[in-house]
């Protein structure tokens, strides 16, 4: 193999640092997709969900102005197929969105909480990869590829808002693709910061949602343009390095779980390799660990009850298997994926909220017999 441009052990270092960032902000914050819809349900409080949505705007907005500076090209990742396989991400979707109930949070929450000192996380984590590559390549994925993956919509055009927008209209794609981001994104930007409570008394949120948002452009950044290779020397073919489907990527964490197992199951094999996913999620760990020593936070934490064990066993299975029918997690989709204002990930975005309500509305009338 002839010798890279750029080497792989820089990119999964950058993945590493900023994964790092992302646990200190989100373990500072309590940066969290069910937490939020929790408070929304319970509480009325919109706090942590205009935190989220901060991110996403400042996601999408970051991403239009790397796209039109000509930096990164969203158009090679997952999120812009004409394949929409709208089955698979909404029965996935609702999987994932239920499960990260039962587990006590999704896939970024539970990397945050493990390193937090939650021993309950562990056990997720490695069910969550296990059932994950399962999903991919295993008895389940087997399974996925003969039944719901054949339910698919073939589009005329990539999936993304734009295209979609300006396919329908016929008119040029250039003009939809300068401004529909930044509209969308600063419509956001607006109902993120249109509280007097979030200015007032949890300004953490906006900094948090500003910072999440930032994560996430560092990673279109480094996938997009400081992994791209015009022409590998083994190929001759564009790549970017040190991804795992050669396409820029953001953060995914579904996925990483299953490539980290396989990693570590797998050592000895030389075609297995470290990548940015796999990086940037034991950064979030890391992060999330740091913080918690720092402030004082650190706690282990076991299960109190066989019927809890058992609950969050559920709930890493159905998060494993979903995150991958999804295409994806609640960062995946719902952060990385929303930059690019790709249909499936609203449609899987919404299978989330939609399956994480269900299961709190369920918990709600169970307790309440």
């Amino acid at each position: 193999m002839q010798d890279l441009p750029i080497h792989p052990w820089l990119i999964n270092t950058v993945g590493f640092v900023i994964g790092t960032v992302f646990g200190i902000v989100a373990h500072r914050t309590h940066f969290c997709a069910v937490g939020s819809i929790a408070d929304v349900l319970n509480m009325g409080s919109w706090t942590r969900a205009r935190m989220w949505l901060l991110a996403v705007a400042t996601a999408c907005m970051g991403l239009w102005a790397l796209e039109a500076g000509g930096w990164v090209d969203p158009g090679q990742s997952i999120y812009a197929g004409t394949r929409l396989p709208w089955l698979s991400i909404i029965v996935g979707g609702l999987m994932f969105g239920a499960g990260m109930v039962l587990a006590s949070g999704c896939t970024g929450k539970t990397l945050i909480r493990l390193g937090a000192g939650n021993l309950k996380s562990l056990v997720v984590f490695l069910v969550l990869g296990l059932t994950a590559y399962m999903t991919l390549r295993g008895v389940f994925g087997v399974w996925r590829v003969a039944t719901i993956d054949r339910v698919f919509l073939e589009l005329e055009a990539a999936q993304t808002l734009p295209a979609l927008i300006a396919s329908a209209s016929g008119a040029g794609g250039a003009s939809f693709e300068r401004w529909i981001a930044p509209v969308i994104g600063a419509g956001l930007l607006t109902f993120s910061l249109a509280s007097r409570t979030l200015w007032r008394e949890e300004r953490s949120a906006v900094w948090g949602g500003l910072a999440i948002g930032g994560v996430i452009i560092a990673g279109w950044w480094t996938t997009g343009w400081l992994a791209f290779v015009p022409e590998h020397p083994d190929t001759l073919e564009p790549a970017y390095i040190s991804t795992q489907l050669n396409r820029p990527e953001s953060f995914s964490l579904a996925a990483p779980y299953a490539y980290l197992i396989e990693l570590l199951t797998l050592w000895s094999d030389q075609s297995r390799k470290l990548t940015f996913g796999i990086a940037s999620a034991l950064g979030i760990v890391v992060g999330a660990f740091v913080h918690a020593r720092m402030t004082g936070r650190w706690r282990a934490e076991i299960f109190p009850s066989a019927s809890d064990f058992g609950r969050h066993l559920l709930g890493a299975a159905l998060m494993g298997t979903g995150g991958v029918l999804a295409m994806g997690c609640t960062v995946g989709q719902g952060l990385s994926g929303l930059s690019t204002l790709s249909l499936g990930a609203l449609i899987a975005t919404a299978s989330m909220i939609a399956g994480a309500v269900a299961m709190m509305k369920f918990d709600y009338w169970r307790l309440a017999r």
